[in-house]
């Protein structure tokens, strides 16, 4: 998702772009997004990110629209708020302790603390027990697999190219120009971005950049379609506009593992029954495993190689939520060959003395 932003911003820019794609060998964090448009919790002890999420999510709408004009294709964006629900008085108090702090340095922000009467006006169907949560008129949601496709077809409708199955062996730097070797070709350019998730690090190190980076795996269960219910994303369950209902939010440290356990997908079932009381009579018709990007902190990262100007790297595990800032802010600094001033605090020599 991150590379397919970062290559249609720098194609729509005039620059000649080549994305290449390892190919479903890979760990793609795309396949098990949520699909969240997010901005309430982003970023709550961490002023940069908080704008840079505010800044994506106020841009949603241009890309939205960009991606549509071009493919013809509706990818299912819209933002009706979300809310983030609170089971019981202790989640109640972190989550509003939490959007205090986030309130503290991002004045702009909208939300609102709504006791279990309130939110279940606006989610109907609401559990008896849920303690209240959190609304943001910010929030939205799209597909996340529409979205990608809609990325993919607006860089080839710009005259981008995109090599799939190319696992790239070697990177070199030679003046200023980078050459990319995968086996079957090899390719120059005076720009190299790596954006390849968690292949990122290794990617990086090849030309002396450091990108740390930990997989996070993260399950989801999907329903059978049901009647609408849900007017807005809900942090843990989402309805598509087929009517499918996805489940998650698990947070796993198992390593380089997509695959799934059953006491996880019983915790996020009884999270999203106690929520939604009559998802109990929903069936479950799909259920997988996949891996966010994580840095140290959680936080992105944004940098530029020191030594070899032109060579970038950007990772996050919000792919989604940042995709119009990448297609739309951060790929116009890569053109220009610099990173915007704003994301200097996500660069990854915050690390350097971890």
């Amino acid at each position: 998702m991150v590379g397919a932003a970062l290559a249609y911003g720098l194609q729509r820019r005039g620059l000649s772009t080549l994305v290449l794609d390892e190919g479903d060998i890979a760990f793609r964090a795309a396949r098990g997004n949520f699909g969240l448009v997010w901005v309430q919790g982003k970023g709550t002890d961490f002023p940069p990110y908080a704008q840079w999420t505010w800044t994506s999510a106020q841009s949603w709408p241009e890309l939205n629209a960009e991606i549509q004009d071009t493919t013809g294709d509706d990818i299912g964006y819209s933002r009706p708020g979300g809310a983030d629900v609170c089971l019981d008085a202790e989640e109640f108090e972190a989550t509003g302790a939490k959007m205090r702090r986030l309130k503290a340095h991002a004045h702009h922000f909208e939300y609102q603390m709504l006791d279990r009467a309130t939110l279940a006006e606006m989610l109907p169907g609401l559990g008896p027990t849920v303690a209240g949560g959190c609304y943001s008129p910010a929030d939205g949601h799209v597909n996340p697999l529409y979205l990608l496709r809609g990325l993919h077809q607006c860089l080839l409708a710009k005259g981008g190219r995109i090599d799939s199955g190319s696992r790239v062996h070697a990177i070199e730097a030679r003046d200023s120009t980078f050459l990319v070797d995968t086996g079957k070709a090899r390719y120059h350019g005076a720009r190299l971005v790596l954006a390849a998730g968690l292949g990122t690090e290794a990617l990086a190190s090849m030309i002396g950049m450091r990108v740390p980076l930990r997989p996070e795996r993260g399950q989801i269960l999907v329903t059978e379609r049901l009647r609408p219910f849900l007017s807005m994303p809900v942090s843990r369950v989402r309805q598509t506009t087929e009517g499918s209902v996805q489940l998650g939010d698990s947070k796993e440290d198992v390593g380089l593992d997509e695959g799934t356990r059953v006491s996880v997908m019983n915790r996020i079932a009884a999270r999203a029954v106690r929520i939604f009381p009559h998802l109990e009579r929903a069936r479950i018709v799909r259920a997988w495993g996949a891996l966010r990007v994580m840095t140290p902190d959680a936080y992105p990262i944004y940098t530029q190689s020191p030594s070899h100007p032109g060579a970038f790297a950007a990772a996050c595990h919000s792919g989604v939520t940042l995709a119009a800032a990448h297609v739309l802010h951060l790929a116009a600094g890569i053109a220009e060959g610099t990173l915007p001033a704003a994301l200097a605090p996500m660069n990854a020599d915050r690390f350097d003395h971890a």
